[in-house]
Protein backbone atom coordinates (compact mmCIF):
# COMPACT_ATOMS: atom_id res chain seq x y z
CA UNK A 1 0.00 0.00 0.00
CA UNK A 2 1.39 3.82 -1.21
CA UNK A 3 -0.16 6.52 0.51
CA UNK A 4 0.42 9.52 2.16
CA UNK A 5 -1.34 9.99 5.78
CA UNK A 6 -3.79 13.16 6.22
CA UNK A 7 -6.24 11.64 9.02
CA UNK A 8 -6.81 14.15 12.15
CA UNK A 9 -6.28 13.03 15.63
CA UNK A 10 -8.68 11.49 17.96
CA UNK A 11 -8.66 10.15 21.83
CA UNK A 12 -5.72 8.49 22.56
CA UNK A 13 -5.10 5.05 23.51
CA UNK A 14 -3.73 4.39 26.99
CA UNK A 15 -1.75 1.27 26.17
CA UNK A 16 1.79 1.43 28.18
CA UNK A 17 4.92 0.15 26.88
CA UNK A 18 6.79 -2.97 28.85
CA UNK A 19 10.29 -3.40 28.81
CA UNK A 20 11.51 -6.79 30.20
CA UNK A 21 13.96 -7.43 33.12
CA UNK A 22 16.93 -8.08 31.36
CA UNK A 23 16.67 -4.15 30.41
CA UNK A 24 15.84 -2.60 33.42
CA UNK A 25 18.83 -4.45 34.65
CA UNK A 26 21.02 -3.35 31.96
CA UNK A 27 20.20 0.25 32.24
CA UNK A 28 20.62 0.05 36.20
CA UNK A 29 24.22 -1.31 35.47
CA UNK A 30 24.57 1.65 32.54
CA UNK A 31 23.38 4.33 35.18
CA UNK A 32 26.36 2.76 37.98
CA UNK A 33 28.90 3.18 35.17
CA UNK A 34 28.17 6.54 34.38
CA UNK A 35 28.33 7.61 38.03
CA UNK A 36 31.86 6.34 38.05
CA UNK A 37 32.59 8.20 34.84
CA UNK A 38 31.52 11.49 35.76
CA UNK A 39 33.04 11.39 39.32
CA UNK A 40 35.91 9.25 38.82
CA UNK A 41 34.71 6.97 42.05
CA UNK A 42 32.03 4.10 42.71
CA UNK A 43 28.76 5.41 43.26
CA UNK A 44 28.26 6.59 46.66
CA UNK A 45 25.04 4.51 47.15
CA UNK A 46 26.97 1.41 46.08
CA UNK A 47 29.41 2.26 48.94
CA UNK A 48 26.59 1.97 51.19
CA UNK A 49 25.00 -1.16 49.87
CA UNK A 50 26.42 -5.14 49.49
CA UNK A 51 28.05 -6.08 46.32
CA UNK A 52 24.37 -8.00 45.22
CA UNK A 53 23.02 -4.27 45.31
CA UNK A 54 25.67 -2.15 43.72
CA UNK A 55 23.36 -0.25 41.13
CA UNK A 56 21.83 3.27 42.00
CA UNK A 57 17.51 2.86 41.68
CA UNK A 58 16.88 3.17 38.27
CA UNK A 59 15.44 6.70 37.28
CA UNK A 60 17.39 8.70 40.53
CA UNK A 61 18.44 12.16 39.31
CA UNK A 62 22.56 12.09 40.18
CA UNK A 63 24.10 15.65 41.56
CA UNK A 64 27.50 15.81 41.75
CA UNK A 65 28.98 16.14 44.67
CA UNK A 66 26.36 13.80 46.60
CA UNK A 67 23.89 11.06 46.60
CA UNK A 68 21.38 10.48 43.58
CA UNK A 69 18.45 11.80 44.39
CA UNK A 70 15.03 9.47 44.87
CA UNK A 71 12.74 11.77 42.92
CA UNK A 72 11.50 10.19 39.63
CA UNK A 73 12.92 11.78 36.46
CA UNK A 74 10.32 14.38 34.99
CA UNK A 75 10.18 17.14 32.73
CA UNK A 76 13.48 19.69 32.65
CA UNK A 77 11.79 23.35 33.96
CA UNK A 78 14.07 25.78 32.08
CA UNK A 79 12.33 28.88 34.07
CA UNK A 80 14.27 27.83 37.51
CA UNK A 81 17.01 30.06 38.58
CA UNK A 82 20.57 27.66 37.98
CA UNK A 83 24.18 28.78 38.35
CA UNK A 84 25.76 27.63 35.48
CA UNK A 85 28.83 25.60 36.04
CA UNK A 86 30.30 23.16 33.39
CA UNK A 87 29.69 19.62 34.66
CA UNK A 88 33.20 18.63 33.56
CA UNK A 89 35.03 21.24 36.61
CA UNK A 90 35.94 19.39 39.84
CA UNK A 91 33.52 19.90 42.82
CA UNK A 92 34.18 22.41 45.36
CA UNK A 93 31.78 23.34 47.61
CA UNK A 94 29.84 25.78 45.11
CA UNK A 95 25.88 25.13 44.07
CA UNK A 96 25.44 21.47 43.06
CA UNK A 97 25.02 21.24 39.07
CA UNK A 98 22.67 18.33 38.00
CA UNK A 99 23.40 15.08 35.80
CA UNK A 100 20.34 14.51 33.99
CA UNK A 101 19.55 11.25 31.69
CA UNK A 102 15.88 10.97 32.02
CA UNK A 103 14.32 7.47 31.79
CA UNK A 104 13.67 5.78 28.31
CA UNK A 105 9.84 4.98 29.46
CA UNK A 106 9.51 8.11 30.11
CA UNK A 107 9.37 9.03 26.21
CA UNK A 108 6.54 8.72 23.83
CA UNK A 109 5.96 5.37 21.87
CA UNK A 110 3.02 4.27 19.98
CA UNK A 111 0.43 2.28 20.44
CA UNK A 112 0.66 4.30 23.67
CA UNK A 113 0.51 7.76 22.05
CA UNK A 114 -1.01 6.44 18.88
CA UNK A 115 -3.66 8.37 16.61
CA UNK A 116 -7.10 7.47 16.26
CA UNK A 117 -7.01 6.71 12.24
CA UNK A 118 -10.30 6.62 11.39
CA UNK A 119 -11.46 4.66 8.64
CA UNK A 120 -8.90 4.00 5.84
CA UNK A 121 -9.66 5.89 2.39
CA UNK A 122 -8.83 7.58 -0.96
CA UNK A 123 -7.28 10.77 -1.63
CA UNK A 124 -5.48 12.78 -3.86
CA UNK A 125 -2.33 12.52 -1.57
CA UNK A 126 -3.30 9.35 -0.73
CA UNK A 127 -3.02 6.24 -2.66
CA UNK A 128 -4.20 2.49 -1.52
CA UNK A 129 -4.00 -0.36 -3.33
CA UNK A 130 -6.29 -2.14 -1.48
CA UNK A 131 -10.43 -2.92 -1.07
CA UNK A 132 -10.70 -0.41 1.28
CA UNK A 133 -14.45 -1.19 2.04
CA UNK A 134 -13.02 -4.98 2.57
CA UNK A 135 -10.59 -3.60 4.83
CA UNK A 136 -12.78 -1.30 6.81
CA UNK A 137 -16.17 -3.24 6.64
CA UNK A 138 -14.40 -6.74 7.58
CA UNK A 139 -10.69 -6.28 8.14
CA UNK A 140 -10.23 -8.42 5.27
CA UNK A 141 -7.37 -7.39 2.78
CA UNK A 142 -8.00 -7.89 -1.20
CA UNK A 143 -6.47 -6.55 -3.67
CA UNK A 144 -7.75 -3.45 -5.43
CA UNK A 145 -8.49 -3.71 -9.13
CA UNK A 146 -6.67 -0.92 -11.53
CA UNK A 147 -5.36 0.75 -14.78
CA UNK A 148 -2.33 -0.02 -16.42
CA UNK A 149 -0.08 3.43 -16.81
CA UNK A 150 2.89 3.89 -19.06
CA UNK A 151 4.71 7.03 -18.45
CA UNK A 152 7.24 9.05 -16.15
CA UNK A 153 4.39 9.33 -13.07
CA UNK A 154 3.55 5.30 -12.59
CA UNK A 155 6.09 2.63 -12.52
CA UNK A 156 6.36 1.00 -15.37
CA UNK A 157 5.21 -2.86 -14.26
CA UNK A 158 6.65 -6.05 -16.52
CA UNK A 159 2.74 -7.32 -17.22
CA UNK A 160 1.90 -3.70 -18.94
CA UNK A 161 1.10 -4.51 -22.83
CA UNK A 162 3.88 -1.52 -23.51
CA UNK A 163 6.56 -3.75 -22.17
CA UNK A 164 8.47 -6.31 -24.85
CA UNK A 165 11.22 -7.50 -25.42
CA UNK A 166 12.97 -7.54 -28.78
CA UNK A 167 13.99 -10.92 -30.46
CA UNK A 168 15.55 -12.40 -33.27
CA UNK A 169 13.84 -15.29 -35.40
CA UNK A 170 15.58 -16.62 -38.33
CA UNK A 171 17.60 -13.36 -38.23
CA UNK A 172 14.53 -10.37 -38.39
CA UNK A 173 13.60 -8.94 -35.32
CA UNK A 174 10.48 -8.60 -33.70
CA UNK A 175 8.94 -7.76 -30.44
CA UNK A 176 6.91 -9.97 -28.05
CA UNK A 177 5.07 -9.22 -24.90
CA UNK A 178 7.47 -9.35 -21.65
CA UNK A 179 5.39 -10.67 -19.42
CA UNK A 180 4.21 -13.88 -21.57
CA UNK A 181 7.76 -14.85 -21.78
CA UNK A 182 8.68 -14.36 -17.73
CA UNK A 183 5.06 -16.06 -17.43
CA UNK A 184 6.97 -19.05 -19.41
CA UNK A 185 9.72 -19.10 -17.45
CA UNK A 186 9.15 -18.08 -14.08
CA UNK A 187 6.06 -20.56 -14.57
CA UNK A 188 8.37 -23.38 -14.97
CA UNK A 189 10.30 -22.78 -12.01
CA UNK A 190 7.12 -22.24 -9.70
CA UNK A 191 5.94 -26.03 -11.27
CA UNK A 192 9.39 -27.65 -10.26
CA UNK A 193 9.44 -28.73 -6.19
CA UNK A 194 13.51 -28.17 -6.26
CA UNK A 195 15.27 -24.97 -8.45
CA UNK A 196 18.26 -24.40 -8.56
CA UNK A 197 20.72 -21.59 -8.77
CA UNK A 198 21.61 -22.36 -12.54
CA UNK A 199 18.12 -22.84 -13.31
CA UNK A 200 17.12 -19.36 -12.08
CA UNK A 201 19.91 -18.25 -13.94
CA UNK A 202 18.61 -19.55 -17.05
CA UNK A 203 15.27 -18.07 -16.85
CA UNK A 204 16.44 -14.88 -16.02
CA UNK A 205 18.55 -14.32 -18.65
CA UNK A 206 15.55 -15.24 -20.77
CA UNK A 207 13.69 -12.80 -20.90
CA UNK A 208 16.72 -10.23 -20.42
CA UNK A 209 18.42 -11.52 -23.43
CA UNK A 210 19.99 -8.00 -23.90
CA UNK A 211 21.98 -8.62 -20.80
CA UNK A 212 22.71 -12.59 -21.33
CA UNK A 213 26.34 -11.60 -21.49
CA UNK A 214 26.71 -9.02 -18.77
CA UNK A 215 25.15 -10.41 -15.84
CA UNK A 216 27.25 -13.00 -13.67
CA UNK A 217 25.47 -15.19 -11.05
CA UNK A 218 28.39 -16.57 -9.19
CA UNK A 219 27.35 -15.28 -5.80
CA UNK A 220 24.29 -16.88 -5.61
CA UNK A 221 26.16 -20.11 -7.21
CA UNK A 222 28.75 -19.65 -4.43
CA UNK A 223 26.14 -19.16 -1.77
CA UNK A 224 24.14 -22.65 -2.39
CA UNK A 225 28.03 -24.22 -2.28
CA UNK A 226 28.67 -22.98 0.86
CA UNK A 227 25.56 -24.08 2.90
CA UNK A 228 25.73 -27.36 4.74
CA UNK A 229 23.97 -29.97 2.53
CA UNK A 230 20.95 -31.07 5.33
CA UNK A 231 20.10 -27.02 4.05
CA UNK A 232 20.34 -27.03 0.08
CA UNK A 233 16.70 -28.66 -0.08
CA UNK A 234 15.02 -25.90 1.88
CA UNK A 235 16.57 -23.09 0.07
CA UNK A 236 16.15 -24.61 -3.10
CA UNK A 237 12.22 -25.36 -2.89
CA UNK A 238 12.58 -21.38 -1.30
CA UNK A 239 13.71 -20.52 -5.00
CA UNK A 240 10.53 -22.11 -6.41
CA UNK A 241 8.04 -20.49 -4.15
CA UNK A 242 10.01 -17.12 -5.12
CA UNK A 243 9.04 -17.86 -8.60
CA UNK A 244 5.66 -18.86 -8.20
CA UNK A 245 5.40 -15.38 -5.90
CA UNK A 246 6.71 -13.22 -8.51
CA UNK A 247 4.35 -13.97 -11.01
CA UNK A 248 2.47 -11.63 -8.28
CA UNK A 249 3.92 -9.94 -5.95
CA UNK A 250 6.01 -6.25 -5.59
CA UNK A 251 8.61 -7.46 -4.02
CA UNK A 252 9.83 -10.81 -5.81
CA UNK A 253 9.04 -9.97 -8.96
CA UNK A 254 11.45 -6.90 -8.69
CA UNK A 255 14.24 -9.59 -10.43
CA UNK A 256 11.76 -8.45 -13.40
CA UNK A 257 11.72 -4.39 -13.16
CA UNK A 258 13.75 -2.15 -14.87
CA UNK A 259 15.91 -4.67 -16.81
CA UNK A 260 14.91 -4.36 -20.61
CA UNK A 261 14.85 -2.26 -23.28
CA UNK A 262 13.48 0.94 -21.42
CA UNK A 263 16.33 3.69 -21.42
CA UNK A 264 18.57 3.37 -18.46
CA UNK A 265 18.66 7.22 -18.27
CA UNK A 266 14.50 7.16 -17.34
CA UNK A 267 15.93 5.57 -13.83
CA UNK A 268 18.99 7.27 -13.29
CA UNK A 269 17.21 8.71 -10.81
CA UNK A 270 15.99 5.89 -8.66
CA UNK A 271 17.91 3.44 -6.61
CA UNK A 272 18.75 0.27 -8.70
CA UNK A 273 16.15 -2.69 -8.22
CA UNK A 274 17.69 -5.62 -9.99
CA UNK A 275 18.47 -8.38 -7.54
CA UNK A 276 21.70 -9.03 -9.93
CA UNK A 277 23.92 -6.86 -8.19
CA UNK A 278 23.47 -9.34 -5.47
CA UNK A 279 23.37 -12.37 -7.43
CA UNK A 280 26.84 -10.75 -9.33
CA UNK A 281 30.46 -11.15 -7.46
CA UNK A 282 30.81 -13.24 -4.37
CA UNK A 283 31.85 -12.09 -0.85
CA UNK A 284 31.23 -12.94 3.09
CA UNK A 285 28.94 -10.09 3.41
CA UNK A 286 26.73 -11.47 0.76
CA UNK A 287 25.87 -14.80 2.49
CA UNK A 288 24.63 -13.30 5.49
CA UNK A 289 22.59 -11.38 3.01
CA UNK A 290 21.37 -14.26 1.13
CA UNK A 291 20.31 -16.15 4.36
CA UNK A 292 18.44 -12.60 5.60
CA UNK A 293 16.28 -12.53 2.40
CA UNK A 294 15.98 -15.92 2.35
CA UNK A 295 14.47 -16.30 5.22
CA UNK A 296 12.20 -13.47 4.56
CA UNK A 297 10.55 -15.47 1.70
CA UNK A 298 10.46 -18.28 3.47
CA UNK A 299 8.68 -17.14 5.75
CA UNK A 300 5.77 -15.01 3.60
CA UNK A 301 5.57 -18.51 1.56
CA UNK A 302 4.03 -20.50 3.98
CA UNK A 303 0.85 -20.44 4.36
CA UNK A 304 0.93 -20.60 8.37
CA UNK A 305 3.76 -17.75 8.66
CA UNK A 306 2.51 -15.45 5.94
CA UNK A 307 1.85 -12.29 7.34
CA UNK A 308 -1.33 -10.35 6.67
CA UNK A 309 -1.15 -6.80 6.68
CA UNK A 310 -0.03 -3.40 5.40
CA UNK A 311 2.62 -0.64 4.66
CA UNK A 312 2.68 2.58 3.86
CA UNK A 313 5.32 4.49 2.00
CA UNK A 314 4.89 8.21 2.51
CA UNK A 315 7.52 11.08 0.75
CA UNK A 316 7.61 14.15 2.36
CA UNK A 317 8.53 17.25 1.17
CA UNK A 318 9.02 20.40 3.36
CA UNK A 319 10.06 24.09 2.52
CA UNK A 320 13.46 25.11 4.05
CA UNK A 321 13.34 26.41 7.76
CA UNK A 322 15.11 29.93 7.25
CA UNK A 323 14.98 31.09 10.69
CA UNK A 324 16.93 28.93 12.99
CA UNK A 325 18.32 31.79 14.39
CA UNK A 326 14.88 32.98 16.17
CA UNK A 327 13.72 29.44 17.22
CA UNK A 328 12.68 29.67 21.11
CA UNK A 329 12.66 26.11 21.74
CA UNK A 330 14.09 23.95 24.68
CA UNK A 331 16.12 21.03 23.67
CA UNK A 332 13.80 17.95 24.14
CA UNK A 333 14.34 15.44 27.19
CA UNK A 334 17.47 13.06 26.11
CA UNK A 335 17.73 9.16 27.45
CA UNK A 336 20.98 8.18 25.76
CA UNK A 337 23.06 5.01 25.86
CA UNK A 338 26.20 3.31 24.51
CA UNK A 339 24.50 0.16 24.73
CA UNK A 340 21.38 -1.27 22.90
CA UNK A 341 19.79 -0.94 19.33
CA UNK A 342 17.15 1.64 17.92
CA UNK A 343 15.10 -1.26 16.31
CA UNK A 344 14.98 -3.15 19.61
CA UNK A 345 15.04 -0.68 22.19
CA UNK A 346 13.66 2.33 20.82
CA UNK A 347 10.48 0.06 19.22
CA UNK A 348 7.38 2.11 18.99
CA UNK A 349 9.28 5.26 18.37
CA UNK A 350 10.09 7.52 14.99
CA UNK A 351 13.23 5.43 14.52
CA UNK A 352 16.04 7.24 11.96
CA UNK A 353 17.56 5.08 9.35
CA UNK A 354 20.76 6.77 8.31
CA UNK A 355 19.84 6.84 4.58
CA UNK A 356 21.58 6.65 1.28
CA UNK A 357 19.66 9.79 -0.90
CA UNK A 358 18.82 6.66 -3.46
CA UNK A 359 16.93 4.73 -0.14
CA UNK A 360 18.19 1.35 0.44
CA UNK A 361 22.10 2.11 -0.62
CA UNK A 362 23.84 -0.77 -0.84
CA UNK A 363 21.47 -3.17 0.15
CA UNK A 364 21.09 -5.33 -3.75
CA UNK A 365 25.26 -4.51 -3.42
CA UNK A 366 27.96 -5.19 -1.04
CA UNK A 367 26.90 -2.42 1.38
CA UNK A 368 26.29 -3.45 5.01
CA UNK A 369 25.64 -0.70 7.22
CA UNK A 370 22.95 0.84 9.66
CA UNK A 371 20.92 1.48 6.69
CA UNK A 372 21.36 -1.94 5.00
CA UNK A 373 21.20 -3.66 7.64
CA UNK A 374 17.52 -2.06 8.31
CA UNK A 375 16.29 -3.04 4.77
CA UNK A 376 17.96 -6.63 5.45
CA UNK A 377 16.08 -7.42 8.29
CA UNK A 378 12.68 -5.53 7.11
CA UNK A 379 12.85 -6.81 3.70
CA UNK A 380 9.92 -4.64 2.91
CA UNK A 381 11.97 -1.83 3.14
CA UNK A 382 13.27 -2.56 -0.35
CA UNK A 383 10.23 -2.63 -1.86
CA UNK A 384 10.60 1.58 -1.69
CA UNK A 385 13.21 1.53 -3.98
CA UNK A 386 11.28 0.82 -6.75
CA UNK A 387 8.91 3.56 -6.98
CA UNK A 388 11.38 6.55 -4.43
CA UNK A 389 13.12 8.88 -6.52
CA UNK A 390 16.35 10.24 -5.09
CA UNK A 391 15.82 12.15 -1.95
CA UNK A 392 16.28 15.79 -2.05
CA UNK A 393 17.66 17.92 0.48
CA UNK A 394 14.10 18.90 2.03
CA UNK A 395 12.57 14.92 1.27
CA UNK A 396 12.56 12.38 3.52
CA UNK A 397 10.86 8.80 3.07
CA UNK A 398 8.50 7.21 6.35
CA UNK A 399 7.71 3.94 6.02
CA UNK A 400 5.01 3.18 8.36
CA UNK A 401 4.06 -0.62 9.32
CA UNK A 402 7.45 -3.07 8.02
CA UNK A 403 7.80 -6.20 10.27
CA UNK A 404 10.91 -7.77 11.39
CA UNK A 405 11.96 -11.00 10.24
CA UNK A 406 15.34 -11.35 11.25
CA UNK A 407 17.75 -11.03 14.17
CA UNK A 408 20.93 -10.06 13.78
CA UNK A 409 25.08 -9.19 15.59
CA UNK A 410 27.55 -7.25 14.45
CA UNK A 411 28.27 -4.39 11.62
CA UNK A 412 29.73 -4.38 8.40
CA UNK A 413 31.70 -7.10 8.07
CA UNK A 414 30.85 -8.70 11.38
CA UNK A 415 27.38 -8.84 10.42
CA UNK A 416 25.99 -12.23 11.41
CA UNK A 417 22.08 -13.39 10.36
CA UNK A 418 21.36 -14.84 13.47
CA UNK A 419 18.09 -16.26 12.94
CA UNK A 420 14.24 -15.65 12.60
CA UNK A 421 12.39 -12.78 14.55
CA UNK A 422 8.99 -13.05 15.66
CA UNK A 423 7.90 -9.92 15.31
CA UNK A 424 4.33 -9.22 18.10
CA UNK A 425 4.38 -5.47 17.16
CA UNK A 426 0.55 -4.62 17.70
CA UNK A 427 -1.21 -3.25 14.62
CA UNK A 428 -3.45 -0.26 14.21
CA UNK A 429 -6.70 0.20 12.81
CA UNK A 430 -5.29 -0.64 9.37
CA UNK A 431 -3.78 -3.22 9.65
CA UNK A 432 -0.03 -1.60 10.01
CA UNK A 433 2.57 -2.72 12.62
CA UNK A 434 3.31 0.19 14.70
CA UNK A 435 6.70 1.06 13.59
CA UNK A 436 7.63 3.74 11.69
CA UNK A 437 11.00 4.18 9.98
CA UNK A 438 11.60 7.98 8.36
CA UNK A 439 14.63 7.65 5.59
CA UNK A 440 16.99 11.22 5.66
CA UNK A 441 20.19 11.59 4.49
CA UNK A 442 23.41 13.27 5.24
CA UNK A 443 25.30 14.88 3.45
CA UNK A 444 27.91 13.04 2.17
CA UNK A 445 31.00 14.75 3.13
CA UNK A 446 34.41 14.66 0.85
CA UNK A 447 36.47 16.22 3.62
CA UNK A 448 35.18 16.83 6.81
CA UNK A 449 36.08 20.13 7.10
CA UNK A 450 32.57 21.04 5.13
CA UNK A 451 30.47 20.22 7.59
CA UNK A 452 31.60 23.68 9.65
CA UNK A 453 30.00 25.46 6.99
CA UNK A 454 26.70 27.67 8.11
CA UNK A 455 25.09 26.75 4.57
CA UNK A 456 25.76 22.81 5.74
CA UNK A 457 24.86 22.70 9.34
CA UNK A 458 21.12 24.59 7.25
CA UNK A 459 21.20 21.48 5.45
CA UNK A 460 21.07 19.39 7.89
CA UNK A 461 19.24 21.11 10.33
CA UNK A 462 16.11 20.82 7.39
CA UNK A 463 16.79 17.61 6.99
CA UNK A 464 16.38 16.52 9.89
CA UNK A 465 13.21 18.48 11.04
CA UNK A 466 11.75 17.22 7.59
CA UNK A 467 12.02 13.69 9.13
CA UNK A 468 11.26 14.64 12.70
CA UNK A 469 8.16 16.79 11.97
CA UNK A 470 4.81 15.87 12.69
CA UNK A 471 1.38 15.50 10.78
CA UNK A 472 -0.55 17.82 13.29
CA UNK A 473 1.61 20.31 14.69
CA UNK A 474 -1.60 21.02 17.17
CA UNK A 475 -1.25 17.92 18.81
CA UNK A 476 2.34 16.85 19.69
CA UNK A 477 1.75 15.27 22.61
CA UNK A 478 0.78 12.25 19.89
CA UNK A 479 4.34 12.25 18.79
CA UNK A 480 6.63 9.39 19.75
CA UNK A 481 9.86 10.03 20.46
CA UNK A 482 12.73 9.82 18.07
CA UNK A 483 14.95 6.90 18.25
CA UNK A 484 18.50 7.53 16.57
CA UNK A 485 22.38 8.05 16.93
CA UNK A 486 25.52 8.77 14.61
CA UNK A 487 23.60 9.86 11.70
CA UNK A 488 25.84 11.02 8.83
CA UNK A 489 29.11 9.84 10.55
CA UNK A 490 31.24 6.56 9.76
CA UNK A 491 31.96 6.58 6.11
CA UNK A 492 29.64 9.95 5.48
CA UNK A 493 32.41 11.87 7.33
CA UNK A 494 29.96 13.30 9.86
CA UNK A 495 31.34 14.86 13.80
CA UNK A 496 29.15 12.49 15.59
CA UNK A 497 29.34 15.76 18.36
CA UNK A 498 28.19 18.29 15.54
CA UNK A 499 25.50 15.57 14.32
CA UNK A 500 24.38 14.98 17.53
CA UNK A 501 23.37 19.06 18.64
CA UNK A 502 21.91 19.18 15.01
CA UNK A 503 19.42 16.10 15.62
CA UNK A 504 18.50 17.48 19.41
CA UNK A 505 17.82 20.49 17.90
CA UNK A 506 15.24 19.66 15.17
CA UNK A 507 13.67 17.24 17.47
CA UNK A 508 12.94 20.41 20.05
CA UNK A 509 11.52 22.50 16.85
CA UNK A 510 9.26 19.12 16.00
CA UNK A 511 8.40 18.82 19.52
CA UNK A 512 9.79 15.41 20.06
CA UNK A 513 11.74 13.83 22.41
CA UNK A 514 15.07 11.95 21.83
CA UNK A 515 16.95 8.39 22.76
CA UNK A 516 20.46 8.00 21.16
CA UNK A 517 22.03 5.59 20.95
CA UNK A 518 25.92 5.87 20.74
CA UNK A 519 26.47 1.81 19.69
CA UNK A 520 29.18 0.88 22.25
CA UNK A 521 31.00 4.67 22.37
CA UNK A 522 30.35 5.33 26.28
CA UNK A 523 32.96 8.64 26.08
CA UNK A 524 31.10 9.95 23.52
CA UNK A 525 27.60 8.93 25.54
CA UNK A 526 29.24 11.36 28.06
CA UNK A 527 30.38 14.60 26.06
CA UNK A 528 26.76 14.50 24.37
CA UNK A 529 25.16 13.91 27.72
CA UNK A 530 27.11 16.96 29.37
CA UNK A 531 26.83 19.20 26.47
CA UNK A 532 22.54 18.14 26.97
CA UNK A 533 23.04 19.10 30.86
CA UNK A 534 24.79 22.14 30.39
CA UNK A 535 22.08 23.69 27.40
CA UNK A 536 19.22 22.26 29.89
CA UNK A 537 20.50 23.92 33.06
CA UNK A 538 21.04 27.06 31.08
CA UNK A 539 17.87 27.59 29.53
CA UNK A 540 19.49 27.61 26.13
CA UNK A 541 17.27 28.21 23.27
CA UNK A 542 17.46 26.62 19.56
CA UNK A 543 18.34 29.82 18.35
CA UNK A 544 20.89 30.86 21.16
CA UNK A 545 22.74 27.15 20.18
CA UNK A 546 21.86 27.89 16.73
CA UNK A 547 24.31 31.44 16.89
CA UNK A 548 26.81 29.25 18.72
CA UNK A 549 27.57 26.89 15.64
CA UNK A 550 27.53 30.34 13.52
CA UNK A 551 30.52 31.17 15.42
CA UNK A 552 32.20 28.03 15.53
CA UNK A 553 32.18 28.43 11.62
CA UNK A 554 33.12 31.65 11.44
CA UNK A 555 36.12 30.73 13.49
CA UNK A 556 37.05 28.15 11.38
CA UNK A 557 36.26 30.31 7.76
CA UNK A 558 39.27 33.12 9.37
CA UNK A 559 41.19 30.68 10.42
CA UNK A 560 41.23 28.37 8.50
CA UNK A 561 41.18 25.53 11.06
CA UNK A 562 39.30 23.98 13.60
CA UNK A 563 40.01 26.08 16.89
CA UNK A 564 38.92 24.39 19.91
CA UNK A 565 36.83 21.09 20.62
CA UNK A 566 32.88 22.25 19.51
CA UNK A 567 31.89 21.54 22.99
CA UNK A 568 34.49 23.73 24.29
CA UNK A 569 33.61 26.19 22.17
CA UNK A 570 29.83 26.49 22.92
CA UNK A 571 30.70 26.32 26.40
CA UNK A 572 32.51 29.40 26.10
CA UNK A 573 30.89 31.81 23.33
CA UNK A 574 27.21 31.15 25.60
CA UNK A 575 29.51 32.20 28.45
CA UNK A 576 30.53 35.19 26.50
CA UNK A 577 27.03 36.37 24.79
CA UNK A 578 25.00 35.92 27.77
CA UNK A 579 21.83 38.11 26.45
CA UNK A 580 18.84 35.79 25.41
CA UNK A 581 18.27 37.57 22.11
Amino acid sequence: MVQRETCPPHKRKEVEAKEDSSDVSRKNREQGEMWGIMTGNQSPVSKKRSSSSSDPPTGNLIEFGGEPSTSKASTWDSTRDAKPKDPEEPEGGGEKSEFRCCLLEELNRVPGCAMHLGPLSFSDQHTVLVNVAELNNVGRIKAQGGQNMWDGHFVKMPYAVESTVTKTVFLLTEKQQRWETIRKHLGSLAKSKSVTPLEVEKAIKKYNPKYEGLWTFDGLHHFFKVLHDSEKPTYSRTLSRIAELALGCLIAAKRTFRCSDVGRAEYCNYPTINFQSLFAKWSDRKEQKFRAIFHYFQVVTEESTVPRGLVTFSRCHMSPFTDWRSCTALLPKLYITSEGLIEKDGQGMLQVDFACNMVGGGVLGNGLVQEEILFLINPELIVARLFTEKLGDNDCLKITGSQQYSKYTGYSDKFQWTGPHEDKTPRDEWQRRHRQIVAIDALHLKYPKEQYNVRNVCRELNKAYCGFKGEDDTHPDYYPAIATGNWGCGAFGGDPKLKALIQLMAAAEARRDVAYFTFGDKHLQMEILRMHNFLKTNGITVGRLYKSLEGFCEEIRIHEKQPSDLYSFIRSYLEKHKSKN
